[in-house]
């Protein structure tokens, strides 16, 4: 049994203003498989596949309320195309956003809805990952949450130190899921969380109750009577175990 990370789901005021953003800035399309719900994944894509971790955006009632500790790095081939890309972003409504990052390589922004981003410069790491070269969440120990989401998905671990921690798909394509050890409490604004989903065969509560003996805990975030389990990792991101696809 296993699971694999299929989207990140940002909770919105207007999913299908905030939805147009990110497509924009992905360069991706739009879908909606109902009301409230925008889908943002690459043109003619087959969901779910390894080659890109989609966007699903949420209209809540009050997403003011909520916030996680994920955000989204974007990959860039030249200094060029990142500053380009900057510029573009803040055509579409990105702002500068100060997380205390001081003088530093890459572009801190926020979106039109206030969830904080990063355009990268260019890495030779994300050179492949499509436009989102990683989901990024900040931790208190990244070897903890290594452990843990190792053994939740079946991703392959590339790298874990007592600062960062990364992972990506175990063919080797899209994103990469990385740990980043942050100081103290968490102060950047984000609404952004992982939705997470068994392969074809398995059963979704059976990974929900293996996942709860590696440390995860069910998770009441209003979300009532819905077909998908909300849980909170070792240290207590929430996140969305879905059906079967």
């Amino acid at each position: 049994m296993a699971l694999r990370l299929v989207q990140v789901n940002f909770k919105a005021r207007d999913d299908s203003a905030l939805g147009r953003f990110w497509a924009e800035a992905l360069g991706w399309g739009v879908s909606s498989e109902g009301p409230g719900v925008t889908n943002v994944e690459p043109v003619g894509f087959d969901w779910p596949d390894p080659t890109a971790v989609c966007v699903d955006v949420v209209t809540v009632p009050d997403p003011e309320t909520v916030k996680y500790r994920a955000h989204l790095d974007l990959a860039t081939t030249s200094a060029a195309h990142q500053a380009e890309l900057v510029a573009r972003l803040k055509e579409l409504g990105a702002t500068p956003a100060d997380v205390g990052q001081g003088d530093v390589p890459w572009t801190v922004l926020a979106d039109p809805e206030g969830n904080v981003f990063c355009v990268l410069e260019p890495r030779p790491i994300y050179q492949d990952t499509g436009p989102i070269a990683a989901v990024v969440v900040d931790c208190a120990d990244p070897r903890a949450m290594a452990r843990f989401w190792d053994e939740a998905m079946d991703w392959t671990l590339h790298e874990v130190s007592d600062d960062h921690a990364r992972l990506r798909s175990a063919k080797g394509v899209g994103p990469y899921l990385e740990f980043i050890r942050t100081a103290g409490e968490k102060t950047v604004w984000t609404r952004v969380h992982l939705d997470l989903l068994p392969y074809r065969g398995d059963d979704k509560a059976a990974e929900v109750a293996r996942l709860q003996t590696l440390g995860a805990t069910l998770a009441d975030v209003g979300q009532g009577d819905v077909p998908w389990v909300v849980l909170a990792d070792p240290e207590g991101n929430e996140f969305c175990v879905l059906g079967r696809a």
